[in-house]
């Protein structure tokens, strides 16, 4: 029987099946193929695994057997997956194809709209050699000028390549234009035959691949729902502009999302806690939240770190971001296997507006992605639709109560932001739950109600249990004193919160920052070290 408070969020939550949107078109079973490596019997296994979970047809399974290594060369991956793949698709007549004015040969008609690629086909196809000196000792090619990093450039994720293997006739270096890139169709809508969206799941792990496939499919019968994290790093404006818009969608969805503004990234342990989403740069390696061991990603998060090499490796769940992001229970996430540039890079503003509106995992990512036949990778589920109940459909989870029941609230009293903190006051009463106060002062911090996010925030910590929650809420009150200037009382809130939690976890969190706002004193000169001379030159 439903106790009486958690009666009065369903209630609420109810109230958002009257807002219900158009249905987006999904992306048929059918229409998928999936690809494995025959040379390792746990990828075909792994292929398989994902078939069923998805109901696709067995015979849309394709075995090649390819060089068992990470990174191939652009000979082998022509001799061993591009045509062989060719081959299948002509034989299993899921194309046609025809030659263009301009001699480009080119699929007009292809009924496989996605290509799944699993763990055990190679990632990264290597640079092609640079080919050795003229005999009067000039280079026989001249360099990449330095205004165009791109041209000449060769190497690229595999399934990059992929997503145009059925076109003939364009060059290996370079980009090649995606015309799905900023689409608001649906991909079975689109009309594009010669373009293949690709998705990967693959991970440090084969068991590791399967959990990704299965929290997909659990968290699809409920839709996401947790707290959203973005760290904006202040590096490019570009990019913090992606964070930026994705921050004030998930603000105006009625999703809870935590906004660090900050040149650092989120301290070493800071509490993450109920992340279903996550969105920062620009560290090398996995830092901040991720460090702390019990940290966890609620059951089919979508979680993603802007780097340059964040799926560099998939193999290292401590090195880069993609693999451990992963490795931490994300269930969908994105990288790049060399240097993209930014602006060649998927764009997390249309991403998270895409996938909000209800579109599959690997639609949303090429409809943020500008090129193909370059160093971008999709990996989870491509099917996966995390959002597809936020019109208040879907199994009911107790665990996300909570978070419905904010979504309804927002879409209740959109117009009237007072009147929804009023009515997450009288929930947080009835239900004892700090979600809906923490919510009500980060929506008072979005309005600039810096003290009135405050109230809040305490409130909130007097509710929470867990010392993580209650740590939080503090780091709220601190961020808005560091972010205002008011440094010594960020400093002396940082010094309180220490001796308040002892020695837990979360507390290096606030360590890290404060080493960045009162360093700690150089240690004293070694008095029997002799002063340092001239540097030695060689001869």
């Amino acid at each position: 029987m439903v106790c009486d408070e958690m009666r009065a969020i369903v209630m609420i939550w109810l109230l958002v099946v009257s807002c219900a949107t158009a249905a987006i078109p999904v992306i048929s079973p059918e229409s998928v193929a999936v690809l494995y490596n025959a040379a390792i019997p746990e990828s075909r296994k792994l292929a398989e695994f994902y078939c069923e979970a998805r109901s696709i047809p067995a015979q849309n399974l394709i075995a090649i057997e390819m060089p068992v290594t990470a990174d191939i060369s652009r000979e082998q991956y022509e001799k061993s997956i591009l045509k062989p793949l060719r081959a299948t698709f002509d034989q299993r007549g899921w194309w046609k194809r025809q030659r263009d004015a301009g001699g480009v040969t080119l699929p007009v008609i292809n009924r496989i709209q996605v290509l799944v690629t699993v763990r055990g086909v190679p990632l990264r196809i290597q640079a092609a050699p640079t080919p050795p000196a003229k005999s009067d000792g000039k280079p026989a090619k001249s360099p990449t000028p330095p205004a165009d990093p791109i041209s000449g450039r060769d190497e690229a994720s595999v399934d990059s390549e992929l997503a145009m293997f059925g076109v003939e006739g364009l060059p290996a270096a370079g980009v090649l234009q995606n015309k799905f890139y900023q689409s608001d169709k649906s991909f079975s809508k689109a009309g594009f035959p010669f373009l293949v969206l690709t998705s990967r799941i693959d991970a440090a792990s084969y068991a590791t691949c399967e959990r990704m496939i299965r929290d997909a499919v659990e968290s699809e019968k409920t839709g996401l729902w947790g707290m959203a994290y973005v760290d904006i790093a202040n590096k490019f404006p570009q990019g913090d502009q992606w964070l930026e818009t994705l921050a004030k969608e998930n603000v105006k969805l009625g999703i809870p999302t935590v906004v660090d503004r900050f040149n650092d990234t989120l301290p070493k342990n800071y509490p993450m806690n109920g992340a279903a989403m996550y969105f920062g740069w620009y560290d090398w390696s996995v830092s901040g939240p991720f460090l702390n061991p019990g940290f966890k990603f609620r059951r089919g998060a979508v979680a993603m770190h802007l780097h340059s090499f964040s799926a560099e490796q998939l193999t290292n769940v401590s090195k880069n971001w993609s693999a451990p992001l992963l490795e931490r229970g994300a269930a969908a996430t994105i990288g790049n296997v060399y240097e993209p540039y930014l602006h060649l890079t998927h764009d997390f503003g249309i991403l998270q507006q895409r996938l909000l509106a209800g579109y599959s995992w690997v639609e949303a990512c090429w409809m943020a992605m500008p090129v193909t036949s370059w160093q971008g990778v999709v990996l989870g589920d491509p099917l996966y639709q995390p959002f597809r109940h936020l019109d208040g459909s879907g199994a009911l989870n107790p665990a996300d109560v909570d978070f419905r029941a904010l979504r309804a609230a927002t879409l209740k009293w959109s117009g009237d932001p007072a009147e929804k903190r009023k009515q997450l006051e009288k929930a947080a009463q009835r239900t004892q739950s700090g979600v809906f106060l923490e919510t009500a002062g980060l929506d008072c911090l979005q309005l600039g109600l810096a003290s009135q996010a405050n109230t809040y925030f305490d409130a909130a910590k007097a509710l929470y249990i867990n010392h993580g929650d209650k740590l939080r809420q503090d780091f709220h009150r601190i961020a808005a004193d560091r972010a205002a200037g008011r440094k010594d009382l960020a400093i002396q809130g940082l010094r309180d919160a220490l001796a308040r939690y002892g020695p837990v976890a979360e507390t290096e969190a606030l360590k890290g920052w404060l080493d960045i706002l009162d360093p700690p004193p150089p240690p004293p000169a070694d008095p029997n070290k002799p002063p340092a001379g001239p540097a030695l030159k060689k001869p």
